[in-house]
């Protein structure tokens, strides 16, 4: 008796799977081929937005590059003038009056000597405005006595001015040649009467 209640069962378990096999194929046949259409609208919205913003980024990286290469140029251009200057320095003077600043070229050399004639310098600090260390500045130029500055022409006035290191200009700030002519001459001023008796240096 339990063998037939064996035999039923696995018929029945048998039919049981032979239906949902039928049921699957069936479903199958009815919505498998259904063309299933989805609502893309939002995802197409988010796209849309997606692409705006690139294009926005786009846009602003491209000006981002622009405004650096501007920085750069300015910065090129500064630089290109700040050499300029350092090349032609703001308190280069004309001292030649010709419209051309020449540094050290301004003017014409003067007459110069390697040395003081008969081994005796003449004391230039007597000049006002040639103290000890300009003094031996216009000796290393080859200037030793007043004769030679009292002879100095416009020209090599202008060149003496612009080659006194640190004192450019100072041959006519303090009138150095109208001094000298005196003071060739055998004559004096205040100033070195001063320098001779002891009260300057």
């Amino acid at each position: 008796m339990f063998r037939e209640w064996g035999f039923l069962i696995s018929e029945m378990v048998v039919l049981i799977l032979l239906a949902a096999l039928l049921g699957l194929f069936v479903g199958w046949l009815i919505w498998g081929r259904r063309k299933v259409v989805l609502d893309t609208s939002e995802a197409d919205r988010l796209r849309r937005e997606l692409d705006a913003c690139k294009a926005k980024h786009a846009d602003k990286d491209a000006r981002i590059a622009a405004l650096e290469a501007d920085v750069s140029s300015a910065q090129v251009q500064s630089a290109e003038t700040v050499q300029a200057e350092e090349v032609q320095p703001t308190d280069a003077i004309d001292y030649d009056g010709d419209g051309v600043i020449e540094g050290e070229n301004e003017g014409v050399k003067p007459a110069t000597l390697d040395a003081a004639r008969g081994g005796v310098a003449d004391d230039l600090k007597q000049i006002k405005g040639i103290g000890p260390k300009m003094e031996k500045m216009c000796n290393a130029l080859g200037f030793f006595h007043f004769d030679q500055i009292a002879a100095w022409t416009p020209d090599e006035e202008a060149w003496v001015n612009a080659n006194l290191e640190g004192f450019k200009g100072r041959v006519s700030r303090d009138e150095w040649i109208a001094q000298a002519k005196l003071l060739a001459a055998g004559g004096e001023t205040e100033f070195s009467k001063r320098v001779e008796g002891g009260n300057v240096y």
